[in-house]
């Protein structure tokens, strides 16, 4: 199995992140032109209009490179429709072990879009991976950061409805 780690996505918001990627690298381009007009300016230590030209150079080349990486391992799929079960795309309710707070937040990717207040983890996370099809009652176990375990039940499931 690949080290690769799979990013769920829905058909909308990968269409949409394509299209950024498509964007960016039409843009490539302006920034060029633009880092050539004002390297000719002159001295290129005290060109302030170069720097930040090419500070954006390389804040989208960043941004490409993090597109086609996500695009490249991201499974497009429906968000859930069924209620009752964890899946990529669900908003969970959970209660920690021995706690008696519950904590609610979206499983999906932080590339889905804007959810508002709502916290966002990833189905890749340990605790996310945990949940993932866990039925509401079912406790799960998962390993914490410092190599201890936790165990957590789902509460409840219901797909996203942004």
């Amino acid at each position: 199995m690949s080290e690769t780690q799979v990013t769920w996505l829905t058909q909308e918001a990968y269409d949409r992140l394509k299209t950024e990627l498509e964007e960016l690298i039409a843009n490539r381009p302006a920034i060029a032109a633009e880092i050539n007009a004002r390297r000719e300016e002159g001295d290129l230590k005290e060109n302030g209009g170069y720097h930040a030209a090419r500070e954006e150079q390389g804040r989208q080349e960043s941004r490409i490179r993090q597109l086609q990486q996500l695009l490249r391992t991201a499974k497009v799929g429906e968000a859930p429709t069924e209620s009752g079960v964890a899946h990529p795309g669900s908003v969970v309710t959970i209660r920690y072990e021995d706690d008696d707070e519950t904590e609610t937040f979206l499983l999906a990717a932080r590339e889905e879009g804007s959810h508002g207040n709502l916290e966002v983890y990833s189905p890749n996370s340990p605790l996310g991976s945990a949940l993932v099809g866990a039925k509401e009652g079912e406790t799960r176990e998962y390993e914490l950061p410092n190599g201890g375990t936790m165990k957590v039940t789902l509460l409840k499931a219901e797909p996203y409805r942004g």
